[in-house]
């Protein structure tokens, strides 16, 4: 259960045999079912979970009861939300299996000692929060300086993956547009 997730990790920061068994016994596998919730908005952030199979989304709904997805995670990914988790206070966000899901997960409390305890473990971390947050600015640059066009040509370029398996109105809400603008950018690209 837990071979991508060492894979990914020896990646970033090569363990020692010892080490992964030591990173090991602090993990949880859980898988869910799609539509499953692994979090809910108003609940705390107990976990960050790593995705092993399957693909995930991390949402807001706002008064509208609009939609505004802020996340996806396919395998090799990791998902939670963050300020919460790190926090302690309500999560803002709901975290949803789009497939049938397996998971591995760490608490909080295994986060915290193996941050203390194993400085591969902080590395990998520190590493893993420095890409989320350029992804993130990544994100930011492109919603307010490209035009929708580049956009979702960049975002296609970038997650091909995303594209095959998650519905078209759910890259809507991602990108912050309605299905119908997506649908017409889509529409335009495809005739040039």
């Amino acid at each position: 259960m837990y071979e991508l997730f060492f894979q990914k990790f020896n990646e970033i920061v090569p363990l020692m045999p010892e080490e992964q068994d030591l990173i090991k016994s602090y993990l949880t596998p859980k898988k869910i079912r799609k539509k499953q919730y692994l979090l809910q908005g108003g609940d705390v952030c107990k976990f960050i979970a790593f995705v092993e199979k399957g693909a995930l989304r991390s949402f807001s709904i706002n008064d509208k009861d609009e939609e505004h997805i802020i996340q996806f995670a396919l395998e090799g990914w990791l998902i939670a939300d963050l300020y919460s988790f790190l926090t302690g206070e309500p999560a803002n966000y709901n975290i949803e299996a789009l497939e049938n899901s397996e998971l591995v997960l760490i608490s909080k409390p295994a986060h915290e000692e193996l941050l203390k305890g194993l400085p591969k473990y902080e590395t990998y971390t520190r590493l893993q929060l420095t890409g989320a947050y350029i992804a993130m600015q990544r994100r930011l640059t492109s919603i307010i300086s490209l035009p929708l066009e580049e956009r979702y040509a960049s975002f296609t370029a970038l997650y091909p993956d995303i594209v095959q398996r998650v519905p078209q109105h759910m890259i809507a809400s991602y990108m912050g547009l309605t299905p119908e603008t997506l649908s017409r950018v889509r529409k335009r690209i495809s005739s040039k």
